[in-house]
């Protein structure tokens, strides 16, 4: 990887306050690199729902932006509670959270599903009482 940018950033488990600011943050970074519109979407769209999965469920985590050339690679890593079922959690619809957390309007079940979709390549390691590792490309051309 050439790589052109890397950027990691540290997000808080529970910080609802602000919940959304690095992808935000991220968003605007690759609007100032000039990154096409279409491209940008995906990479919000799918920083947020990880950065998201990290304030409602982990403790800590990082989200680490690599830029080069040819694609946007982010990789999300958490301490949290880890996913049992993988499968389960891929599946549209399917959520794990709390009364609270579906009355601040999050916990539709769309999370790991929409990262998916707006990713080229991805991937999911998890392991119970450890974290979560995801690994999301996005191809640039």
């Amino acid at each position: 990887m050439n790589e052109v940018f890397s950027q990691t950033y540290e997000i808080r488990g529970n910080d609802f306050q602000n919940a959304g600011k690095v992808s935000t943050d991220i968003k605007t970074l690759l609007k100032q690199l000039g990154i096409r519109p279409e491209i940008i979407r995906k990479v919000a769209i799918a920083c947020y729902e990880a950065e998201m999965n990290i304030v409602m469920y982990a403790k800590i985590g990082t989200m680490r932006m690599d830029i080069d050339t040819e694609k946007i690679k982010i990789t999300v890593s958490d301490q949290g509670p880890g996913i049992a079922d993988i499968e389960l959690a891929m599946t549209e619809g399917y959520s794990t959270a709390t009364q609270e957390m579906r009355e601040m309007g999050f916990g539709a079940g769309m999370g790991l599903p929409n990262i998916k979709k707006n990713s080229d390549e991805f991937k999911i390691e998890s392991t119970l009482g450890i974290g979560t590792k995801l690994e999301i490309t996005i191809f640039i051309n």
